[in-house]
């Protein structure tokens, strides 16, 4: 296997070589000096600061060189939407986090299509690790939604079955306290409401094949959100009516991206249009009443006042998970009666 390696500095480089064998054939050059550039290679492993507009003009010439080939390694220092969004529209088919371990970076080189393998160490555990998964699937996703590309759905919802995974394990608390530590902003909701979800649909015992449409749903249900202005999607404090106007797009938004999308049901393209409607008609986008919503939509409903109500932002601390539950019970004739009733044990005791 041929990997080509750009980098900022040779440190970087020296330190992203060491993870080879003597039997690996490695080239290298500093990101502004690709003067030798392989004609052709197995992979290449980009390791740049993408805040730097310079830096991503450069990279881009450089991808041209690289448009056939089959892998390229974006490794990035920081956990944050907008560098992994990045890094997957200037091209990326991997996307690693700075400090890159072996056996991480063997994976990513050895598996087909996107991954969304992350390096981490062995002993911070199956929440850290299916958090930093399900982020980088999100991240792909966005990405692919903002540039008008397809969404890969098997990837997201492989991340999905991780977190339903790790929740049927470890619990539910366990996963609040990872995602609130490591992720923030949009993406930590979407990870919320997926775990939550995901907890509700084992609460419920839901067949398997429910339970994974509950929690595919979750994953896919605020992609919309990629249209939206980062101004608007990431301003602190309360968003005013013209604000509040277009964050009410995304559900359409999210619905017209995914639609045809191989992968995407049926069931999942519906809840991602109507995850805000209530049974009342009073949600959008289409004030939909109680016999035009589904039970997969009024799960994902609960799933997603409650997981927004407990998110820790920075401009506003977390509700409480007592005090949340609470102001669900308070919506009466909006959310279906006894799937709040069954969700008490999920909201304060898993």
């Amino acid at each position: 296997m041929l990997v080509h390696i750009v980098a900022e500095d040779q440190n970087r480089i020296s330190e992203l070589r060491a993870l080879f064998g003597s039997q690996d054939r490695i080239t290298s050059a500093l990101l502004n000096d690709e003067s030798s550039v392989p004609k052709e290679c197995d992979a290449m492993i980009v390791a740049v600061d993408l805040r730097n507009a310079d830096n991503i003009a450069a990279l881009k010439e450089v991808s041209a060189a690289f448009k056939n080939t089959p892998r390229k390694i974006f490794v990035i220092d920081q956990k944050v939407r907008l560098f992994a969004a990045q890094a997957y529209a200037l091209g990326a088919t991997h996307v690693l986090f700075h400090p890159v371990y072996q056996p991480s970076l063997l994976a990513a080189l050895n598996g087909a299509g996107k991954s969304n393998v992350v390096s981490e160490d062995d002993d911070q555990g199956g929440a850290r690790r299916a958090a930093s998964e399900g982020a980088v699937s999100l991240a792909s996703m966005f990405s692919a939604v903002s540039s008008g590309q397809q969404v890969d759905a098997a990837a997201a919802k492989h991340a999905a079955g991780r977190i339903s995974d790790m929740i049927a394990e470890d619990g539910f608390s366990h996963w609040l306290e990872t995602v609130r530590r490591h992720h923030e902003g949009t993406y930590q909701h979407c990870l919320l409401v997926t775990g939550t979800a995901a907890a509700f649909g084992l609460n419920l015992g839901l067949a398997k094949a429910d339970l994974e449409r509950v929690y595919s749903a979750a994953m896919f249900h605020d992609v919309g959100k990629a249209k939206i202005p980062l101004a608007i999607l990431d301003k602190p404090g309360r968003l005013d009516d013209r604000e509040r106007a277009v964050i009410e797009t995304h559900p359409a938004a999210g619905y017209d991206a995914l639609k045809g999308t191989r992968g995407i049901s049926s069931e999942i393209l519906d809840a991602v249009r109507h995850h805000h409607e209530y049974l009342d008609g009073s949600g959008y986008p289409d004030a939909l009443c109680a016999a035009g919503i589904s039970d997969i939509v009024r799960i994902l409903t609960i799933s997603d006042i409650f997981s927004a109500l407990i998110e820790d932002r920075r401009y506003k601390a977390p509700t409480s998970r007592a005090e949340a539950y609470e102001i669900l019970c308070g919506m009466r004739g909006k959310l279906e009666g006894p799937l709040v009733v069954a969700f008490k044990e999920v909201a304060l005791n898993r």
